[in-house]
């Protein structure tokens, strides 16, 4: 019996009148030689380093990935690209679904690519299903242009529910596509939430894309989201619709006036533009970069990343923690008896998770 890897139709030649032709492709031949090779931390972070864009994807998934040994490995590759990061502008994008974020960030990276140029990361987090963990990920079906240019990277990532989807591997993965050479970094939230807090975190400028003529321009004027914006911009403002966006930016400029000065010193500016028909996008951007002057000048924006650096330190701990706790096999096992106890009425919640953290601190003082 001759075995496939010793034909020569497996060397994919065959001998026909002494001359050599090429022959179809074994199905056998071609699952050994494309067969992947287990990726080192080095293979990582070389590829990453080189701009490998195919490289660059692996090493986010590895990042997303819930196996304890890829989240060991990830961390390796995050801690030696690390020295290579921080030289790019952070520019978080949010607002309320169906505001354009998609559409608007097709038309600013272009411009930015076109103005500015070197290279674009967009990481577009989609919301994940409470019920099935699951996502769509269709955000880089409707970035037309960036999706296409050689000179930019999209990765939609699930949110999993972390904080309507902006968490910790955000952040790391900001890492990564700037120590692959992209110097501007979008991050795309999911929408107005808690995920813009995190995403606050992350960034150097925060952008709140707003509607007019929705009825809800007053409903849009929440404290805390309008305290962490930078710069608000009203998208849609095209045909019968500029009156009303004029008016609704007039509307966020009063109520800007209402809120003490940011710890930047920079006074937030609100305009008006169309993702759609590409109008104004100019403005938007000469908006950002003006506060990027502003902080790099007085000293803000070290202050920031530095501040945000702290943050995370604190939120990897709490995350780590968490991690620790509900992947200790004996609490695994208590959690369902207390939990059926919580449900029969037996116990409250909160005695139930006193006596699991007590249990928790426990195991851990008996392991010392």
């Amino acid at each position: 019996m001759i075995h496939p890897e010793n034909s020569e139709e497996y060397q994919g030649l065959t001998v026909n009148g002494g001359v050599e032709q090429p022959t179809q492709v074994n199905p056998y031949l071609n699952r050994q030689r494309f067969a992947r090779r287990q990726m080192t931390v080095s293979d990582y972070v070389e590829g990453i380093l080189k701009g490998n864009t195919s490289v660059l994807g692996q090493a986010v998934t590895l990042i997303e990935s819930t196996n304890p040994a890829h989240q060991q490995m990830a961390q390796e590759v995050i801690e030696k690209c690390l020295p290579h990061s921080g030289k790019s502008i952070r520019v978080g994008i949010s607002g309320v679904p169906g505001a354009g974020k998609s559409t608007s960030i097709d038309e600013f990276g272009i411009h930015v690519l076109k103005a500015y140029g070197g290279k674009l990361a967009v990481l577009a987090i989609d919301p994940s299903s409470e019920k099935t963990k699951g996502s769509i990920l269709g955000d880089k079906t409707r970035m037309e242009k960036l999706s296409v240019h050689p000179n930019s990277f999209i990765r939609p990532s699930p949110s999993a529910g972390s904080l309507g989807g902006v968490a910790r591997k955000t952040r790391e993965t900001i890492i990564l596509c700037e120590a692959a050479g992209y110097d501007k970094i979008f991050v795309e939230t999911v929408g107005v939430g808690q995920s813009e807090t995190a995403c606050h975190s992350m960034v150097d400028f925060f952008m709140l894309i707003q509607l007019a003529g929705t009825g809800d321009e007053l409903q849009g004027i929440k404290r805390g989201i309008m305290e962490m914006a930078d710069g608000i911009v009203i998208n849609k403002c095209d045909g019968s619709n500029v009156e009303k966006s004029q008016l609704a930016a007039s509307h966020f400029r009063n109520a800007l006036q209402l809120f003490p000065m940011p710890e930047s010193g920079w006074t937030p500016e609100v305009l008006c533009y169309s993702g759609f028909y590409a109008l104004g996008i100019k403005e938007v951007w000469d908006m950002v970069y003006r506060y990027i002057d502003f902080v790099k000048q007085n000293g803000y924006f070290e202050h920031r990343r530095a501040q945000q650096a702290r943050y995370w330190m604190y939120e990897t701990i709490n995350e780590r923690l968490r991690h620790s706790f509900y992947q200790n096999p004996t609490i695994e096992d208590m959690l369902v008896a207390e939990e059926r106890a919580v449900l029969d009425g037996q116990k409250t919640s909160f005695v139930a998770a006193q006596q699991l953290i007590d249990s928790y601190f426990r195991l851990l003082s008996d392991n010392k």
